[in-house]
């Protein structure tokens, strides 16, 4: 009985001391634990555009600005929650087929993000809208540019024939970056290498301003084979390789061919081995058709610029860097005449400066003769006598006068000049010091 007074005494107090427990607990929950708002930035080109397909059917495709801003998601959770939260946990999408009118340009299509664990009423995103437009999708195909871009193989050879399998691709995209589209180029690297090699190489797209596109844009391209297999072929460089030419037609009247030369006069390419073999047996030379070089009616020497394009042999190349061009010079003198090449160390030197040093430019020079009283072919060129005077010359580089004198019956058919530079004379002592 007295127990059952104790249960049933004082109950509205301890209905209040139960009451103010509960206050307490949720106090020091709500202290410990209170509701916050956090704001995590997204970056613009995250926020991925849905039912893309909404589009597909009239041939249009969704394309963003290369620098979309980025979007602001304000989520309203439990400070613990919010402590836990990264940008990782947040899905932003922009739903093309709540986009209210797909006319407007640019396209506003409405921006929602979530978040697992947090009610979509307590997250929000600024701005709410995502600004796209579309455009016309388009496909096209391209040649694929097999290259090695600037590696260099191994000493001694040269890349000689790359083939791309398949050839070509066709990429689909936008028809505003399908135009932009100058090639595609599959490079692989060569350096130190010597031996054939097949390799599959993932395709890098060029625009008409010899720049790469951006992974950016690169998202908006279909391409049906995004890898090729690339196989490069290596020849081996033949150095030395003499250059003769021909001409056609004949000088005027009193008029002869004295000499034809080239600039260069020898060459480097590479081959097969075939091709280098079968070249070997022709004297490593090339001859240069005179189809081009035209002395009909000529009282002068004459030059011509040449491509080699059509004189390289099958299989065989210029090496890296050389000129596709060489000058064709026809030397053409009066019928009796020739022109004779004299050692630059048979030029007599004199005046020399005692303090200077001096050095002819050249090894040689020409000399062109003309037999008045007497036979040409009895000429020789040590009949030729030549000097030149230093007198009053300091240190630099001179074009001096040539001396010239011949033997009686031949005459000299133009002045000579040849290029010496002085300088002072190095002291071997003064430098070891």
């Amino acid at each position: 009985m007295n127990n059952n007074r104790k249960l049933t005494a004082n109950i509205p107090l301890k209905i209040m001391s139960i009451l103010v427990g509960i206050l307490v607990w949720l106090l020091v929950v709500n202290v410990d634990n209170p509701i916050k708002t956090r704001t995590i930035i997204i970056p613009g080109e995250n926020v991925e555009v849905i039912n893309k397909a909404y589009v597909d059917s009239d041939n249009k495709m969704v394309m963003q600005d290369d620098n979309p801003d980025p979007v602001r998601v304000s989520v309203t959770a439990e400070r613990k929650t919010l402590a836990r939260l990264t940008a990782s946990d947040i899905s932003v999408v922009a739903d093309l087929q709540q986009a209210g009118n797909l006319d407007t340009k640019p396209v506003m299509v409405p921006i929602a993000a979530s978040c697992s664990g947090v009610s979509a009423d307590n997250i929000k995103v600024t701005p709410q809208y995502l600004e796209v437009r579309l455009e016309e999708k388009a496909s096209q195909d391209f040649l694929v540019n097999a290259n090695y871009g600037t590696s260099t193989p191994g000493k001694g050879y040269e890349v000689g024939a790359q083939t791309a399998s398949p050839e070509k691709v066709r990429i689909t995209g936008p028809k505003s970056l399908i135009n932009k589209i100058d090639k595609v180029n599959a490079t692989v690297n060569v350096d130190g290498k010597t031996k054939d090699v097949t390799e599959d190489v993932n395709l890098q797209i060029i625009d008409k301003n010899q720049d790469s596109l951006t992974d950016g844009k690169m998202a908006y391209l279909t391409i049906d084979n995004p890898k090729v297999t690339v196989t490069t072929k290596f020849w081996k460089i033949r150095t030395g390789v003499k250059l003769r030419a021909g001409y056609t037609g004949e000088a005027a009247d009193g008029y002869q061919v004295d000499s034809v030369t080239t600039v260069p006069d020898t060459i480097s390419i590479a081959g097969t081995d075939e091709a280098l073999e079968k070249l070997r047996l022709e004297d490593n030379t090339l001859w240069i058709s005179g189809d081009g070089v035209d002395i009909s009616g000529e009282k002068g020497d004459m030059e011509k610029k040449v491509s080699l394009k059509d004189v390289l042999p099958e299989d065989t190349k210029l090496t890296s860097g050389a000129s596709e061009d060489v000058l064709v010079r026809v030397s053409i003198l009066p019928v009796g005449s020739r022109t004779f090449s004299l050692p630059a160390n048979e030029i007599e030197v004199d005046n020399k400066p005692s303090d200077l040093q001096f050095a002819f430019d050249t090894d040689s020079i020409s000399v062109k003769v003309k037999a008045v009283d007497g036979d040409i072919d009895e000429f020789d060129v040590s009949d030729i006598k030549a000097s030149i005077d230093l007198d009053g010359k300091t240190e630099g580089s001179y074009e001096v006068p040539v001396t010239v004198k011949l033997p009686k019956g031949y005459e000299l058919l133009e002045d000579v000049t040849t290029d010496v530079t002085i300088s002072e004379i190095s002291n071997v002592e003064d430098n070891n010091g």
